[in-house]
């Protein structure tokens, strides 16, 4: 089966909206010889193909044979980038500033050294402006070298000026690069790995955090700096279930935008995932009210110039949105109108698939899952987690386990006793296997195992009996990730009191309130 993900080229003109594919054609016609108008051909060939097939694309075109395709996908590559990078430089301050040094360059190699340094001189007060030490490292290196090299008494002290300037941008560059390391490490490892499964998990990645936070990290006042600084601490919080730890420094995070407004256009991407990670605090806190606030907050976002402004943001903008939407059924217990959520979900999710990564859609499959299952139907909660089960991926290592853990409800639920016994011990294996099994998931496994030889009349008072012992487990916070991934709580406490499962949580949501 031909590989949608396989060819880049294929990739990037399947990205390409309406305007920007019209602007390439004049892009080409305007600045390509007559030889190289082939590619329009290659192009319009690879638009039209729902997969990439090269053997059917080398039919379509006849006038490129085989060892040349290689040769004219890449320079097509090369000329939708650069026709790209002429209708986006406005809309990016980045690029904007990439082009004012490419003149400088330019400028200097004409031997023009004036010119060059007064438009190096504007880059730094606008990368000043911005945030953007990076791109005035280069524009300090570029004037070190017109000084170093010519004599242009372009002003006094310039040297020590000049030495000064580095010295702090360095310094300041050596702060950003240690902390976004360390935000993208600790990152990783919740990737992998999930919430911390025991204290030894706990132990290694605070030592890691504290090992390797650069010294006089609290009196840091740059944007990127704290941005980084905020965000380790938010994922240690959430690695090690501190939610408390976990909000502090998301909201840190996300205000950091609201003082400087500005930056959310320039950094959208670290907005964004901000205020998923603000609405995920909430949700695993249990404040309806605030979630609800931050949701509101996002909706608006997600309407804005900004969230539409690339493909990256408004994928960003639904995973986010569409995740906290399903989470808000989740918390209030009302799965019945979850389940209206799913095939607008799934049509996006299918209209970005070039765009998602595997972890989401797991992700997705999960919650998706918790909905059927919540609602009572159990046959659709097994298709989906066997999306989770049947995917052969080193992420989310958690996930895996609990999908498997809810999958053995499900069937539980539908009565598939024929299969119970089987699934139990293979439920086992793999969470020891994955050193995921907590005392929680093992009470689960015992009673289900024993379940079914127990008499109909005896089973309520079973079920009380399980659920005493897991609710004394609920302040344990290496119990509880279990109680994150799936309210076991509620399901027995609905098997005791033979109600609905939704009812149960939404009760218990409706009480919150009038507290």
């Amino acid at each position: 089966m031909p590989n949608r993900s396989a060819d880049i080229v294929f990739q990037l003109i399947h990205s390409l909206e309406k305007a920007e594919k019209r602007n390439f054609k004049l892009y080409i016609k305007r600045n390509s010889a007559n030889d190289d108008l082939k590619i329009i051909e290659l192009f319009d060939a690879l638009d039209k193909l729902d997969e990439y097939d090269e053997s059917l694309l080398l039919k379509k075109l006849p006038t490129i044979k085989k060892p040349q395709l290689a040769n004219v996908k890449s320079h097509l590559y090369r000329q939708v980038l650069a026709s790209l990078r002429v209708i986006k430089i406005s809309e990016s301050v980045d690029l904007q500033l990439h082009e004012q040094l490419d003149y400088a360059r330019i400028l200097y190699h004409k031997g023009l050294y004036y010119q060059s340094l007064k438009i190096l001189e504007k880059v730094k007060e606008l990368s000043a402006s911005f945030n953007q030490d990076s791109f005035l490292i280069q524009a300090i290196s570029l004037e070190k070298k017109i000084e170093t090299l010519h004599i242009t008494r372009s002003m006094q002290n310039r040297a020590e000026q000049l030495s000064a300037e580095a010295d702090e941008v360095h310094h300041k560059r050596l702060f950003i690069t240690a902390l976004s390391n360390l935000a993208l490490k600790l990152y990783s490892w919740y990737v992998k790995y999930g919430h911390a499964r025991n204290a030894s998990d706990e132990r290694t990645v605070k030592k890691y955090l504290y090992d390797n936070l650069p010294a006089n990290s609290l009196k840091l006042t740059g944007f990127y700096e704290r941005l980084y600084y905020y965000q380790s601490f938010c994922w240690y919080g959430f690695i090690c279930q501190d939610f408390l730890k976990y909000y502090r420094y998301t909201q840190k995070w996300v205000n950091l935008f609201h003082e400087q407004p500005f930056m959310i256009d320039i950094e959208p991407g670290h907005y964004i995932k901000g205020m998923h990670n603000l609405m995920n605090a909430h949700f695993d806190l249990r404040n309806y009210k605030k979630f609800e606030e931050v949701l509101d907050e996002f909706s608006t976002f997600a309407q804005s110039k900004i969230a539409d402004k690339h493909i990256n943001n408004r994928v960003q903008t639904f995973v986010y949105l569409m995740s906290a939407r399903i989470n808000q059924h989740l918390i209030t217990g009302t799965f019945n109108e979850g389940l209206a959520l799913i095939p607008y979900t799934e049509k996006k999710l299918a209209n970005y698939t070039l765009f998602l990564d595997r972890h989401r859609v797991l992700v997705f499959n999960y919650k998706i899952a918790t909905l059927y299952f919540g609602a009572g139907n159990y046959g659709k909660c097994v298709d989906y987690l066997r999306k989770i089960i049947n995917d052969v991926v080193d992420l989310r290592q958690d996930l895996q386990c609990y999908a498997r853990l809810l999958h053995l409800i499900a069937h539980y639920e539908l009565g598939n006793t024929e299969i119970i016994e089987h699934l139990v011990k293979s439920v086992y294996r793999f969470m020891a296997k994955m050193e995921n099994l907590s005392v929680v998931e093992e009470e689960i496994l015992k009673y289900l195992q024993n379940s079914f030889y127990i008499s109909v009349n005896k089973l309520q008072p079973e079920f009380k009996k399980l659920l005493d012992q897991l609710k004394k487990l609920e302040t344990n916070r290496y119990e509880t990730r279990a109680f994150a991934y799936l309210d076991v709580v509620s399901w027995l406490e609905s098997k005791v009191n033979n109600e609905p499962l939704q009812k149960v949580i939404h009760d218990k949501f409706l009480k919150s309130r009038r507290r």
